[in-house]
């Protein structure tokens, strides 16, 4: 028998070797990967090893049982497989019994090739369907996610100087800097909304060979396009920028927008300090931009899950944080071939370190 069929893993449980032995070689030729199990025990260790797509479990076996088995596998924090029953029993109450426990079918024995097969494709083939149908929709909103958070600095850069020329709050000489920053900021939004309509993946935005990035006109950039928050905050800027000729291998917009991130976050937290932004040599072939402020720091149990989705440097704070910041610059340095990391600043304060490999021969 020749079926076209998506390829899958299925853990078949049974205690008699001769049943293993068959229903093995039968899935093996139809292309799945299969994996035995003699017990529930083993079984169980089998299934946390790696989760299956389908299980064909025999529900009557000596020691832990189908049933028992059913009921571990269901309190392990894993995603779940389809489990198929396969018994000699044609007891009703048992059958019942099964569906109740969450099987999703059953075959009784002696089965025909034909019927098992029949079963396990159309099993397999809805789980691989709804594994990608899951997937698609966490892909989705990861890029919902990341849309929104990258629009958030440019649009609230906006706000910020859109509401200062409103309520004539600016002397007449700063007036047209604030409307060069609601130009620029409006244009950086308008570039990452085109950047993610042209991209299939936004997540995966890995450099082109011939991509680079000055750090010092990174640094004077973030300098002149926060300036003006920074100094309504009291904040106290020193720029410390390396060579001009100093160069990072990825998207010039792609670093402001990591390192933005950096600045918006010491000027919520660490408001009426100083702020450092450098850029120094690293490892050979590596360059580092640095964001050091003397706020409060990063409390140490928030260490540990800073670059988690959805983690707040600190909670109460700040209302319209969303958590994401720093999980996403950290994926978007990774896939550059860089590094993103918390220190603690000796007498007090956060530094950020985003360090990226060097751009060589461009100018």
């Amino acid at each position: 028998m020749t079926s076209a069929i998506s390829p899958g893993r299925i853990l078949v449980v049974d205690d008699q070797p001769v049943n293993l032995r068959v229903v093995s070689s039968l899935l093996s030729r139809q292309g799945y990967e299969v994996v035995c199990a003699g017990s529930g025990e083993e079984a169980l260790q089998r299934y946390e090893e790696a989760v299956p797509d389908l299980v064909l479990l025999d529900m009557i076996m000596p020691g832990m049982d189908g049933f028992e088995l059913m009921a571990a596998l269901y309190e392990l924090p894993l995603p779940r497989a389809p489990v198929v029953f396969v018994t000699a029993a044609q007891d009703r109450g048992m059958l019942l019994r099964a569906f109740d426990a969450g099987v999703v079918d059953y075959v009784t024995k002696p089965f025909l090739p034909e019927e098992l097969l029949a079963r396990v494709n159309a099993h397999v083939g809805l789980k691989l369907t709804r594994d990608r149908l899951e997937r698609v929709a966490r892909e989705r909103q990861e890029l919902v996610n990341l849309v929104a958070h990258d629009l958030k600095n440019p649009l609230s850069s906006v706000l910020f100087a859109s509401d200062i020329v409103r309520n004539d709050g600016v002397r007449p000489e700063r007036l047209p800097h604030y409307m060069e920053v609601i130009y620029d900021s409006a244009c950086d939004a308008l570039g990452y909304i085109r950047h993610y309509l042209e991209s299939s993946a936004g997540l995966a935005r890995e450099p082109a060979p011939d991509v680079s990035a000055g750090l010092a006109d990174t640094l004077h950039w973030l300098l002149r396009r926060y300036d003006m928050q920074l100094e309504a905050r009291g904040i106290k800027v020193e720029v410390l920028p390396p060579p001009d000729s100093a160069r990072v291998r990825i998207d010039e917009r792609v670093l402001r927008q990591v390192a933005e991130n950096l600045v918006t976050n010491a000027i919520k937290y660490a408001p009426g300090t100083e702020l450092t932004l450098a850029g120094r040599s690293s490892a050979p072939g590596y360059w580092q931009l640095i964001v050091a402020d003397r706020g409060p720091g990063i409390p140490a149990h928030k260490q540990r899950e800073l670059f988690k989705p959805f983690t707040r440097l600190h909670e109460g704070q700040d209302a319209n944080s969303n958590g994401l910041g720093l999980s996403l610059a950290k994926q978007i340095v990774a896939n550059a071939g860089g590094q993103l990391w918390y220190e603690n600043r000796e007498g007090g304060g956060a530094r950020f370190v985003i360090e990226l490999p060097e751009a060589r021969g461009e100018s």
